[in-house]
């Protein structure tokens, strides 16, 4: 599940000849993959000619960051964040409306910016608040040879221990303890549920994220499997820790992490999969393009070669060795498929049949399956290793989850424990929720960030009978 990158910025106001109809509260919404993020800008006079600008991300929770400069020329205003090498630059086409860009890392996004009274915060109800009714820690601890730092939250009942323990496993792309997203802090949640049943939890920042460090972007699912080893190995030194009664959660792709651990770890006394896979990941992707290209209204027909097109590239990717092998193999591939299709498939795919545009999206593909987690995640099979559990097991999934296919992966999961020592398993489709285990409406992905609910209370209920009468008793 890829997640939003986190913006943070610093501050210095720039001198410029301040506009009054600049000066105000300015919001707009940034297409970015499936997803739209609203951004807001507050642009200030500081007076003595002094203009500055603070910036609002509210689907990621950020709100007041100052941005480095800010300039105003006759029409136009362009507003520097040097930390993330962008900003914004408008031009103003009524007194009330910016027509600009979003601009980052070199790439320009076209995004309409309007005044408004004030930038609304998300509503996320779920969300635990303080002052909390068991103990909350804020702890960090190094790897075995120093060479890694963690920040993570401990959470625990303050009655007396020990207690049943979970770690928790965040999904792919870089993220907090709390998994956040849009607003959404589905980890949190959890912990704050499992504790107040009295469990001990502990949720972790991905590497380089809040107060972890390591370069996350190098390092694959095997490096984080060492990461929550780690997570593992400083809970066992926890007086609060039931050592005999220790397990983990993990989500999308955590779930792949702890069958890693668990299947050469036997002292793991349970998982749970929140939407895990049990297929490879070139699998799991495949189904998921081609299901999300459906759930917006492409053809099914399409969907599905556009899948089979997909599922070569993905070959492609794991025998590759280099990225100018990698992209000459994905075009060879690509122009054949092209040449194999009807008009209309290429017109439903919004395709030309010639080869305007090949490069751009042949570059694309070869970029976005070059990187060393890639390559892992796309050739890593979760089966093999599920057969070598000895550990309780629970598998969940929401039956709109459009990013991991619920039957085909709870199918796959299922046939696996069969086969292993797993001493009691279950798997279990839950209606109406999506890949977040939210109680949707449309079922998109787009509709992560559109609902209040973080994480649904069936799903918190099945996980909890099921540690009960599994994991307490």
């Amino acid at each position: 599940m890829k997640k939003v990158i986190l913006l943070i910025f610093a501050a210095v106001p720039f001198m410029a000849f301040p506009q009054a109809k600049f000066i105000a509260t300015w919001e707009g919404k940034l297409n970015v993959g499936h997803f739209s993020l609203r951004l807001g800008f507050h642009v200030k006079d500081e007076g003595n000619g002094k203009i500055s600008a603070t910036m609002d991300s509210p689907d990621q929770n950020i709100f007041g960051k100052p941005c480095d400069d800010v300039l105003i020329k006759e029409d136009s205003i362009t507003i520097e964040i040097k930390k993330i090498h962008g900003g914004y630059s408008g031009r103003m086409t009524n007194d009330s409306t910016l027509e600009g860009n979003w601009e980052q890392g070199g790439k320009a996004l076209p995004m309409t910016m309007k005044k408004v009274a004030v930038i609304a915060k998300l509503v996320r109800p779920q969300t635990p608040v303080p002052p909390y009714s068991y103990n909350s820690e804020d702890v960090e601890y190094d790897n075995a040879d120093k060479t890694l730092h963690y920040g993570a939250t401990f959470s625990y009942p303050k009655t007396q221990g020990p207690f049943p323990t979970a770690i928790l496993i965040t999904g792919s792309g870089q993220q907090d303890r709390d998994e956040t997203i849009f607003g959404h802090k589905p980890f949190a949640v959890i912990a704050d549920y499992l504790t107040k049943k009295g469990f001990a939890v502990l949720r972790v920042d991905d590497r380089g994220a809040g107060k972890s460090t390591g370069n996350f972007q190098q390092s694959t699912t095997a490096d984080f499997a060492k990461d929550v080893e780690t997570g593992l190995a400083w809970l066992r030194t926890r007086k609060e820790v039931d050592p005999k009664k220790l397990g983990m959660i993990g989500h999308s792709e955590g779930g792949l992490i702890e069958d890693i651990i668990a299947a050469r770890d036997h002292s793991i006394d349970f998982v749970i999969m929140l939407a895990g896979p049990g297929m490879s990941g070139a699998e799991v992707l495949t189904k998921q393009n081609i299901e999300i290209l459906e759930s917006g209204g492409v053809p099914a027909k399409a969907a599905n070669a556009y899948g089979e097109m997909y599922k070569k590239v993905t070959e492609d990717a794991i025998v590759s060795s280099s990225y100018s092998q990698l992209y000459n193999m994905i075009l060879t591939d690509f122009r054949s498929w092209k040449t194999k299709q009807p008009e209309s498939i290429l017109k439903d795919l919004k395709l030309s049949s010639d080869t305007t545009g090949e490069t751009a999206i042949v570059k694309q593909f070869a970029m976005a399956f070059s990187s060393s987690w890639e390559k892992y995640f796309l050739a890593a099979d979760p089966a093999p290793l599920i057969e070598q559990f000895t550990c309780k097991a629970l598998a969940l999934d929401g039956g709109k989850d459009l990013q991991v296919n619920p039957k085909a992966n709870l199918d796959a999961i299922h046939h696996a424990l069969e086969k292993s020592k797993s001493p009691k398993f279950e798997t279990k489709e839950i209606p109406g929720l999506n890949h977040l285990f939210q109680r949707c409406k449309k079922c998109t992905i787009e509709e992560y960030q559109e609902l209040e609910e973080t994480f649904a209370p069936e799903a918190l209920d099945i996980m909890g009978k099921w540690l009960e009468d599994n994991v307490v008793k």
